[in-house]
């Protein structure tokens, strides 16, 4: 798992990333020194879960892919069968790419996990 992650921060703009349980608990990380793991896991979890909940209630399809734009980078939040994929950026980065390479983790760690 942490080789996906590694290899996932690899990518031009990704400044790190992790992957966190439904419950918000760090099941690998690979951040940069500036982030707390334990804040992102919850954080992850809580924004989730909140979105998940409210998809439920219009009766909409699963939850893939929270991303949210603040002043200093982007954080991507996707599901996994394993729990959440958090992946934090640069603030100018090239989205689609950085989807591309998401998707591309996750299927590694569906054939790790």
């Amino acid at each position: 798992m942490y080789d996906v992650l590694s290899e996932l921060n690899k990518t031009t703009g990704i400044t790190g990333s992790m992957v966190v349980g439904n419950d918000g608990i760090v099941i690998a990380a690979d951040l940069d020194e500036s982030f707390e793991g334990e804040t992102i896991g919850a954080l992850a979890a809580s924004i989730t879960g909140n979105i998940q909940k409210s998809l439920e209630r219009l009766k909409t399809s699963p939850l893939k892919q929270v991303t949210i734009e603040a002043d200093e980078g982007k954080l991507f939040f996707t599901d996994t069968n394993l729990g959440i994929l958090v992946v934090t950026t640069e603030k100018q980065v090239n989205i689609g790419l950085i989807r591309l390479e998401i998707k591309n983790a996750i299927s590694k760690l569906k054939l790790a996990g």
